[in-house]
């Protein structure tokens, strides 16, 4: 053994001095001859161990008989050493060389994966560890009599992974240690560190998983950046009590870390809804968020997403009772979730400031639930709810009722809801917008309906592709909502002339938006009432797909129509005579409009749409086989201030 490295060990021993026991007493060897071919002592060295003490030397080691000037490895720079480390063969020697002084363990700790000069890495990254307890029990320090409970030393505790898990609290939790823990677990809980402590986890464990940090105001946003771009793995965050962190810290995790499923806040006074959006949109993993006295977001407006997630009712009572500043709530395919859980987050009357709500895919909500809801939001402006196949007339017509500040209803695939229930939901006197999409339940029946119940205050109704919808109620619903600016009604293929003139008629406020698509039925008769009540607040007309439109449609836009600025005529009877009349009309001012599928649209028009083409940003010609591809160029090259679709 060379001499400078035998008297550095040697001093290793005599330097380390405290109440912790280097070696059990006696002598170093079990038998003293063993030293010699090591240890050539001269006369004039007293050597003596007493009992469970470490050894002490009152004069130098002497090699060969003649004492020499010790040189010790510790001269050289930081530069050497980090030079010397990063070339060791494997992760035994490394964890060897961190445990001879803290400035080893410093150096190799700030060791990256990247710069290790051996093709065995993983085997110094992710040692594999066996979980028996036996040989964990090898690595636990033994604990120190008189030493308090609350300040535990390492220990270890096994998962059902086989991962160990590694604890640090009170004293014992510093840097140093945790430093020293970089080399071995992947799951860590409760450190009592600083950033620079996270930095060399984020080097040594890019297998984290797990990490925890509890009553901590020294970890701040570059450590959590730090494990960020380290541990790329990391599944469960829970952090509690740490008023260094911010969303920024928080943001890189959510960015760098897409296999988080489960995260813990508690007392993080500077996270905010920055951080929370940033989970929502980069961990499509998360399965649990769950916050506690989070001022910053307390005393903000909270918006919660709940797709999909294993909650029972309690979860959904939980926040009827604690929503106090829910002011957006979306609850999604939440199939663990039965009627109770619903009816109980509407009478926890903690949802006071709730605005907006959607609920999708929930097979327990029911008319109970709807009902309860409607009375524990007194502020809800607007409703969402689809595919749950329990709610019906009563549930939708209570709730609505008992939701004395609605302004928007939207009822997607509920199957149960009838003709009764659409008129029973037009009493609601503060009710702006009603949508229907997609309800085979509703059907035309003929009814006395009082005609004192009008609904002045609705603007908006759309109803799609409910194909029980005939002439009858769309007539009925004309007149009980004379206030209307805004009618959609795509896909209504059993509506006639006869069921859309009487709400064009009734319409007293002017019709702004109206969408027929699909409506294949109607002819220009249709169109001319339209624009002859509606022509000066016409903003945009939908006849896509209207096969008896002709050219009579388009000279009534063309004398009648001012505003006009979005026209949908695909798939219409039109011929290049109907763009020629809209080209000719000095009033429109079209912005966009749609041609597709048009087959007497030939290239005789191209003249008249280049006219238009002074003010369109948007044309589409596709699917219009009497324009060739020399003449789509041409248009091209002329309106190239527009965008055009062919």
């Amino acid at each position: 053994m060379p001499a400078f490295v035998l008297f550095e060990l040697q001093d290793l021993i005599c330097s380390n001095q405290g109440d912790n026991d280097f070696c059990p007493g006696g002598f170093l060897y079990q038998k003293p001859k063993e030293s010699s071919p090591f240890l050539s002592l001269g006369r004039h060295v007293d050597v003596y161990f007493p009992p469970r003490k470490r050894s002490r030397i009152s004069a130098p080691f002497v090699v060969s008989g003649e004492p020499k000037q010790q040189p010790s490895i510790e001269i050289l720079p930081d530069e050497c050493l980090f030079e010397i480390f990063r070339r060791l063969p494997g992760g035994q020697e490394r964890s060897a060389c961190a445990c001879v002084s803290k400035r080893w363990l410093m150096l190799l700790s700030s060791i990256c994966k990247e710069e290790i000069c051996t093709t065995t890495t993983t085997q110094f990254l992710e040692p594999e560890i066996k979980s028996d307890a036996p040989k964990a029990d090898k690595f636990t320090e033994p604990k120190e009599k008189g030493e308090s409970d609350d300040l535990n030393e390492e220990c270890l505790e096994n998962d059902s992974h086989g991962y160990l898990s590694r604890c640090l609290e009170g004293k014992k939790a510093t840097d140093p240690r945790r430093f020293g823990q970089a080399f071995h677990p992947r799951k860590f809980l409760h450190p009592k560190l600083t950033n620079l402590g996270l930095k060399a986890v984020s080097r040594g464990c890019p297998s984290l998983k797990v990490l925890s940090l509890w009553n901590l105001s020294s970890v701040g946003d570059e450590g959590l950046s730090a494990i960020a771009t380290g541990c790329h793995s990391l599944e469960k965050l829970d952090l509690s009590h740490c008023p260094a962190v911010t969303d920024k810290g928080l943001m890189a995790i959510a960015m760098n870390c897409p296999n988080l499923t489960s995260v813990t806040l508690e007392s993080c006074s500077n996270i905010g809804n920055e951080s929370l959006k940033a989970l929502g949109v980069n961990c499509r993993n998360l399965k649990c968020v769950t916050l506690k006295t989070v001022h910053s977001l307390v005393t903000r407006e909270l918006r919660a997403n709940f797709q999909s997630l294993n909650v029972s009712d309690v979860s959904l009572a939980v926040i009827g009772h604690y929503g106090t500043s829910m002011v957006d709530l979306a609850l999604g395919d939440l199939q663990n979730v039965n009627e109770r859980g619903f009816w109980v987050m509407g009478k926890g009357h903690g949802l006071q400031k709730l605005k907006s709500l959607l609920i999708t895919s929930c097979q327990g909500v029911s008319d109970m639930g709807l009902e309860a809801i409607g009375q524990g939001c007194p502020d809800l402006k607007m409703f969402v709810v689809r595919k749950c196949p329990l709610v019906s007339d009563n549930g939708v017509v209570s709730f609505a009722k008992a939701a004395v500040s609605l302004e928007s209803l939207k009822l997607e695939e509920i199957h149960r809801i009838t003709q009764f229930g659409v008129f029973g939901i037009l009493n609601n006197g503060k009710l702006k917008a009603l949508a229907l999409a997609n309800c085979l339940g509703i059907r035309d029946v003929a009814f006395g309906f009082p005609l004192t119940s009008f609904c002045y205050s609705l603007r908006s109704l759309t109803i799609r592709n409910c194909p029980g919808i005939g002439n009858t109620g769309l007539g009925m619903l004309g007149k009980l909502c004379p206030k209307l600016t805004h009618v959609d009604l795509t896909g209504l293929q059993g509506i006639t002339d006869s069921g859309i003139l009487p709400l064009v008629q009734r319409t007293e406020a002017g019709l702004a938006k109206v969408n027929l698509s699909g409506c294949v039925n109607l002819k220009d008769n249709v169109v001319a009432e339209i624009t002859k009540f509606h022509g000066e607040t016409l903003e945009v007309l939908n006849l896509d797909g209207c096969k008896y439109i002709t050219d009579v449609s388009l000279m009534a836009i063309a004398r009648n129509c001012s505003v006009l600025s979005e026209l949908d005529v695909s798939q219409c009877g039109i011929s290049d005579y109907g763009i020629a009349v809209l080209a000719g009309a000095e009033q429109l001012n079209l912005q966009i409009l749609s041609l597709a599928g048009c087959s007497l649209v030939s290239a005789k028009s191209l003249p008249f749409l280049g006219k238009l083409g002074k003010t369109l940003f948007g044309l589409n010609i596709q699917h219009c086989s009497g324009i060739s591809c020399g003449a789509v160029n041409l248009l091209v090259e002329h309106l190239w201030r527009c965008d055009i679709l062919s």
